[in-house]
């Protein structure tokens, strides 16, 4: 999360976990508690250390007054973690915050603070276990990277690719002195030479055309406009051997131009929506960009099609990464080009790209990003442009731009999940009391029959009242008029439970005869028979 005043409600509600902490250190906070702490996030791969938000929930903003020194403090970690920190401040109400971005620990290098490791146990930072250690010293997959190309020089990378960068880490970062910075400082602040030899990073993002093909042919990416599934030749094919810095908007405008816009009716107006959403599909394209592997021979292919876009990477998920956890574990296998990605803000370190990715398909209407052509050998995401439902597009709308700002992935995912009447997972339950505390989700029936469907406020806006009213169902006092009604007038038959289903398919036998059973109690109906095959009769008659 790129975390700006804006969003800080939604940062509130976030999970603590090894990547994100929070602190309240509302007056100070001693600095060997912040090198621990910062050590433990280095350790778990790094993340977020924020100051002036309460750890406890309901958490709240209290400001801070730690870190007055900013530049001294950043030095401080640099020097005793020999990392590369860096540390933002902003307002919200006035209050302030401090946000540390801790760095990963070094490929194969735990990160030792005076003799101990230190990592994150639930809410407690505690040492390492040796095995812990060697874990991490084990590691087998190098970032390659952030190794040196070889063959390469600074003339190899284009100026006009490194300017791109600047300017957008500068306005990533708030700091204007980083535009009158040389291109080798720059380059050097990122980490992206080693003496004076570019990494493999800074020929893949910012290499010249001649140069990219001559030292990492197979960096190229290949995009290909097929207007339909014949197998034959692309209407069109363009392969892009350069920089990403150089071809990123080009790429994007390139598509954008079969971009659709798809028209739909509600009332007098006409709502309009682009078949491709540009954040979902930039996102798709930087994320292969920044986790394939480079060490197999295969380009990354785009493949646009009328209503959908391919894109597929060479290499498999890295260890650890399925497409049921994509969106929860991350693990980035060229790591450099992920930070200097990050740097810029074209995508998040933490991870939250697909996050991103998930999120704009739900507030479309359209189905979530599909990996089901992923296996050993590469990555393949498809992006759907159909638009499944366009009044559920509205009634996101209308729930208001500050109620959807509290809102996490897990609780699009959730809503997404009722509005398809899917079954919902056990990891979602626990933001069902949140939806439904704001109006968006209800809840029908207690105990194992209990479900979940959109609020009434979704039917006024799709104009369907009568289906909420059916989905909602009768109210219990109805539910039992009807049955007393039935069981009266088949009185002298009697009505079995099977029978009593027709009149209420909507309830589960369990809710049947639990209203029987007060139906009973209130002295309207009796039962003959203990079996599925008893049957109930009216009290009136009754000899």
């Amino acid at each position: 999360m790129d975390i700006t005043p804006e969003n800080i409600n939604q940062l509130l509600d976030s999970d603590e976990d090894e990547h994100l902490e929070f602190k309240e250190a509302k007056n100070q906070l001693n600095f060997d508690d912040l090198l621990i702490n910062c050590a433990a996030l280095a350790n778990e791969g790094g993340g977020k250390l924020i100051l002036g938000i309460t750890d406890k929930r309901p958490r709240q903003v209290v400001g801070t007054n730690a870190v007055k020194d900013k530049q001294k403090c950043t030095l401080g970690l640099n020097e005793a973690l020999h990392l590369k920190f860096e540390i933002y401040e902003l307002y919200y109400t006035g209050k302030r915050i401090i946000i540390i971005e801790v760095p990963s620990h070094l490929p194969g290098t735990p990160v030792n603070l005076k003799g101990t490791y230190y990592m994150r146990q639930g809410e407690s930072v505690v040492p390492m276990s040796l095995d812990q250690v060697k874990h991490i010293i084990n590691e087998q997959v190098l970032d390659f990277s952030a190794l040196p190309c070889t063959g390469a020089s600074l003339a190899d990378l284009d100026v006009k690719a490194i300017d791109s960068f600047r300017r957008m880490w500068a306005r990533k970062s708030g700091n204007n002195q980083i535009l009158s910075s040389t291109d080798e400082q720059i380059l050097n602040n990122a980490e992206l030479l080693i003496g004076d030899v570019p990494t493999v990073s800074a020929v893949i993002l910012m290499g010249g055309k001649n140069s990219v093909g001559r030292l990492i042919a197979n960096s190229e990416l290949i995009f290909e406009y097929r207007s339909g599934e014949s197998s034959g030749q692309a209407q069109q094919r363009i392969d892009y051997r350069a920089g990403y810095f150089l071809f990123y908007d080009e790429l994007w405008d390139r598509i954008n131009l079969r971009n659709d816009i798809q028209h739909f009716h509600e009332g007098l107006f006409v709502r309009d929506i682009r078949t491709f959403n540009e954040i979902a599909v930039r996102e798709a394209i930087q994320n292969a960009i920044s986790h394939r592997d480079y060490n197999l021979p295969g380009s990354i292919f785009i493949r646009q099609f009328p209503r959908r876009i391919e894109v597929i990477s060479p290499g498999s998920f890295p260890e650890g990464i399925t497409p049921e956890n994509v969106l929860y574990k991350h693990v980035p296998r060229n790591r450099r080009i992920a930070e200097t990605l990050a740097r810029c803000g074209m995508v998040e370190r933490s991870g939250q790209g697909m996050n991103l990715m998930f999120e704009s398909c739900i507030k479309e209407s359209k189905p979530l990003p599909n990996f089901s052509g992923t296996d050993d050998y590469q990555v393949y995401i498809t992006i759907s442009g159909d638009i499944r439902n366009p009044r559920f597009v509205s009634f996101l709308e209308k729930i208001g731009q500050e109620t959807l700002a509290t809102f996490s992935t897990d609780d699009y995912l959730l809503l997404d999940i009722i509005e398809q009447e899917s079954e919902i997972p056990t990891f979602l339950r626990p933001r069902i009391d949140k939806l439904i505390e704001l109006g968006v989700i209800e809840r029908i029936g207690r105990g194992r029959g209990t479900r979940f469907i959109l609020s009434r406020r979704y039917y006024q806006v799709v104009g369907k009242k009568g289906i909420y009213t059916r989905k909602r169902g009768l109210d219990r006092d109805t539910n039992k008029e009807l049955l007393r009604k039935h069981i009266s007038d088949n009185g002298k038959n009697g009505s079995p439970l099977g029978e009593l289903k027709q009149v209420l398919p909507s309830l589960k036998d369990g809710q049947i005869r639990t209203l029987l059973r007060e139906l009973q109690s209130a002295g309207d109906i009796f039962c003959q028979g203990r079996t599925r095959a008893g049957k109930w009769f009216p009290t009136e008659g009754k000899d």
